[in-house]
């Protein structure tokens, strides 16, 4: 008896705790946190020196834009987050590996060949402004080119075939010309001449002889089918 309540005595009792393995659980934990601090601390240091920038740029009149170093995805959203904040634009650029963003005053936003100039990886500069405003300036050049050439070739077009010429050897020139003058215009019943169409008579002349046929039948109606 005295070894069975000893046994169900050992049961009751939890198991115990291996310390090693605790004292790793909170090590890690605590390690865990002082990353966490240390890079919360960073962004905030960060988030101060993003707002110092703008802060400066934002009093500057001399200048239009500013252009950031590479940054990560989290660091851009906050520049991107603080310009929004403080009334600018900001923009990101180039590839994965070296995206950086440029904040621009609303009164100052970018150009269509700066924007162009950056998404093709090029720096921004007077020498490289000069080379899109030249290209833009050939292109609209040999836009209109094309288009007065296009132009040109429509008021030259010219019918294929002449009719009367085709067939003036068969009627003659004064049928043919007879025959264009009849294809004038009518204001009353179009392109063909009142003279041409087969029922001339009026709508009173029409429905009166309609009205006559029918009185003939009623009159002498036809015989029956054999």
């Amino acid at each position: 008896m005295d070894l069975l309540g000893s046994i169900l005595g050992s049961m009751d009792k939890p198991p115990a705790k291996d310390k090693t393995k605790t004292q790793m659980y909170e090590k890690q934990r605590k390690q865990y946190e002082t990353e966490k601090n240390k890079q919360r601390e960073e962004l905030n240091r960060f988030r101060s020196y993003v707002e110092e920038r703008l802060g400066r740029f934002m009093k500057d009149t001399n200048r239009q834009y500013m252009e950031f170093q590479p940054l990560d995805q989290v660091h851009r959203s906050i520049v991107h987050d603080i310009s929004e904040t403080a009334g600018l634009f900001g923009m990101s650029f180039g590839t994965e590996e070296d995206r950086y963003v440029v904040v621009y005053k609303k009164e100052h936003l970018p150009s269509e060949d700066e924007v162009h100039a950056r998404k093709n990886g090029e720096p921004w500069n007077e020498a490289t402004a000069r080379q899109y405003a030249e290209r833009s300036k050939e292109l609209r050049s040999a836009s209109l080119n094309s288009k007065n050439d296009t132009d040109t070739k429509t008021a030259n077009i010219e019918p294929a075939l002449n009719y009367n010429r085709k067939y003036i050897h068969l009627f003659g020139n004064d049928v043919t010309l007879e025959a264009a003058r009849k294809t004038e215009v009518n204001r009353t019943y179009g392109y063909v001449p009142s003279e041409n169409k087969k029922d001339v008579r009026s709508i009173e002349q029409t429905m009166a002889d309609i009205s006559a046929k029918k009185r003939l039948k009623t009159q002498h109606p036809e015989p029956p089918a054999q």
